[in-house]
């Protein structure tokens, strides 16, 4: 009985690796034309414009900015009045 199943078996191994072995294999001849492939042109999308909010945390109402502009402005006042009054004395000394 033993020997039955081992042939059994053995049988069976076969016909299993017969089928593997004949595996189904398509054989295709294909006649193309040879045609002219052109990639279309990159299109450029520009990206959406991107919206900034100024005003939050730590900006107190663009102090900042005012204080610097007044600054740059009254040093530049002042640097004109100095050439102002150089200049005046220069004539004073010259007699004009």
């Amino acid at each position: 009985m033993n020997k039955k199943m081992i042939g059994a078996a053995l049988g069976l191994a076969v016909l299993v690796a017969s089928t593997a072995a004949s595996a189904h294999v398509d054989l295709a001849v294909g006649i193309g034309v040879p045609a002219y492939y052109a990639a279309p042109q990159p299109v450029y999308v520009a990206p959406p414009p991107v919206a900034v909010a100024y005003g939050g945390y730590g900006d107190y109402d663009g102090w900042r900015e005012r204080e610097w502009r007044e600054r740059r402005e009254w040093r530049r006042e002042r640097h004109w009045r100095h050439e102002e009054r150089r200049e005046e004395r220069w004539h004073d000394r010259h007699g004009w």
